[in-house]
């Protein structure tokens, strides 16, 4: 289960960082961040849960800048805003949840999400 994401004064954790692969390990379909070599299995689990926590962590992170930027798109005082419509259908959303990340981020931007806003420091 992910842990809960921080709240506004509390510290984000830093993820284990996720090191980009060589172009022909990334071709071989059974390679996945060297996890494969690992023949201890109390590394494995280690390693592959560090890997698991990164992965929720930046999954997040990404949810949390998806709804500041539906909000943006969504500003009435712009002269170009879309309509939750639009924002679903360029982000391959439901209209109902579309509404929802707009509200979300409308949260986020006034500093009243879980996490804080997206620029503060990690």
């Amino acid at each position: 289960m992910a842990e809960p994401t921080p709240r506004r004064n509390e510290p984000r954790l830093r993820p284990a960082p996720l090191l980009f692969e060589p172009a022909e390990a990334a071709s071989d379909p059974e390679h996945f961040f060297d996890l494969e070599s690992i023949e201890d299995p109390r590394e494995l689990l280690a390693r592959a849960t560090e890997l698991t926590q990164a992965f929720r962590a930046a999954a997040d992170r990404a949810v949390e800048f998806q709804a500041v930027a539906a909000a943006q798109l969504a500003d009435p005082r712009r002269f170009d805003r879309l309509t939750p419509a639009d924002i679903a259908d360029r982000a391959e959303w439901t209209e109902d949840y579309a509404k929802k990340m707009v509200e979300f981020g409308r949260d986020l931007m006034r500093g009243e999400g879980d996490g804080g806003t997206p620029a503060d420091p990690l």
